[in-house]
């Protein structure tokens, strides 16, 4: 995509160019007026060319070649970039619903659950569950100055406060749809969810290549612990940008997800009419 509006730039330069020094030398080379010198150049240099202007003098006639040469060429560049954009923008349009219904997917059925396990290994759970109340009332601003928070945000796990071997068995029967998603290839083209299951995935090895998870050396435990932490803030971050994306265009999804929010400790998923 950066490289089309690149290539696009360049033509607009280019044509812009060539416009201006066909519509200031048909001007002083042949007299015309400025509306004519502007008509004429733009229906050469588009392949018009209705006939009823024309240069007069040999110096008028080599400039409007080099309108032809040039102008057609880059006219018809401008069209095709422009064209290729759109093009370009619908297909990433319908990949990035695509990726939004396979991190729906991941969270469902295991984004969630794994989220619930890492916050009951969070001593400072208080501060994300300040930054992380997210509501039907969150503007743009709200979910930018959130963001701005994790990013602040000094992420802490004490594994002794959970269950390890509970969450290795957790990891380990979700190992099916970590290697389905992991193989789809628009998860490729997203580097934050794809960092996201690499990080899963390891946190996935390391715990099952413990054989005692009960005993741990303190080294041993900082080193999983760290696994843990790379995990869980970017667990949270995809969580927080899909949220993002239901609010704005799923309601009805959004509704559900707030009222199984993990960092809110009021959440219900019942809904109560009162």
């Amino acid at each position: 995509m950066e490289a089309n509006r690149i290539r696009l730039k360049l033509y607009l330069a280019v044509f812009t160019a060539l416009l201006l020094l066909g519509i200031l030398g048909l001007m002083f080379i042949e007299n015309l007026s400025l509306v004519d010198a502007i008509y004429f150049s733009i229906v050469t240099m588009a392949t018009v060319g209705y006939g009823d202007i024309h240069p007069h003098s040999d110096v008028g006639k080599i400039l409007v070649l080099v309108l032809i040469i040039g102008g057609v060429g880059t006219f018809l560049g401008v069209v095709a970039s422009i064209t290729d954009i759109f093009v370009k923008r619908r297909e990433e349009s319908f990949r990035q619903q695509k990726l939004n219904m396979v991190t729906g997917l991941f969270f469902s059925e295991m984004g969630n659950g794994l989220l619930k396990r890492f916050t009951q290994l969070d001593p400072e759970i208080g501060r994300l569950h300040k930054i992380l109340k997210v509501s039907n009332e969150w503007a743009n601003e709200d979910f930018i100055e959130a963001n701005m928070g994790l990013e602040r945000h000094r992420f802490v796990i004490d594994s002794r406060r959970g269950d390890l071997f509970a969450l290795r068995e957790y990891l380990q029967k979700q190992a099916n749809l970590l290697l389905r998603l992991i193989e789809n290839p628009i998860i490729q083209e997203h580097g934050n969810f794809t960092e996201l299951l690499r990080a899963t995935f390891h946190l996935r090895d390391e715990l099952l290549n413990r054989v005692d998870l009960f005993e741990l050396l303190s080294s041993d435990r900082q080193h999983l612990e760290g696994d843990i932490i790379r995990t869980y803030k970017l667990l949270i971050l995809e969580w927080l940008r899909y949220m993002r994306y239901l609010q704005k265009d799923y309601g009805y999804l959004f509704s559900l997800a707030m009222r199984v929010n993990p960092f809110d400790v009021e959440a219900n998923a019942v809904v109560n009419s009162s």
